[in-house]
């Protein structure tokens, strides 16, 4: 759909608007509400306060990451799309999700990400006060 139809809400709000409903997305839903058209990735790719939000909420399992990433010169957006499921997988090793499994086999698919060794390190003393 061109800009200005009916389901381009974007193109008829103002910006300050379109920019505080794309804030109350998830960065699943975020991500997908930026290829809808090009209108919405325009407004989504560009607002870097609605990628700021959610690194920031990411950071608080990934700050090391997220400092290193930013220091690295890494747009918020790409620092967000690099840290977000190590983040999900983090807290839940760190949450001791996976204290008790007794075999690899019985992990889901999804509680393995390439992780450094400083990550790897958190989680082992984490486990380790439990």
């Amino acid at each position: 759909r061109g800009a200005g139809s009916p389901a381009d809400f974007v193109a008829l709000l103002p910006p300050e608007v379109s920019s505080r409903i794309f804030g109350d997305l998830d960065v699943e839903s975020l991500c997908q509400a930026a290829v809808t058209c090009k209108g919405w990735h325009r407004v989504i790719e560009g607002n870097d306060r609605l990628w700021r939000h959610h690194c920031l909420s990411v950071r608080a399992v990934c700050q090391r990451e997220i400092d290193c990433d930013r220091g690295n010169g890494y747009s918020w957006k790409i620092t967000l799309l690099r840290n977000y499921w190590k983040s999900k997988v983090k807290q839940e090793w760190l949450s001791g999700k996976y204290s008790n499994i007794l075999a690899q086999h019985s992990l889901p698919e999804k509680s393995m990400y390439p992780m450094d060794v400083e990550t790897w390190g958190e989680i082992l003393e984490a486990e380790l006060e439990r």
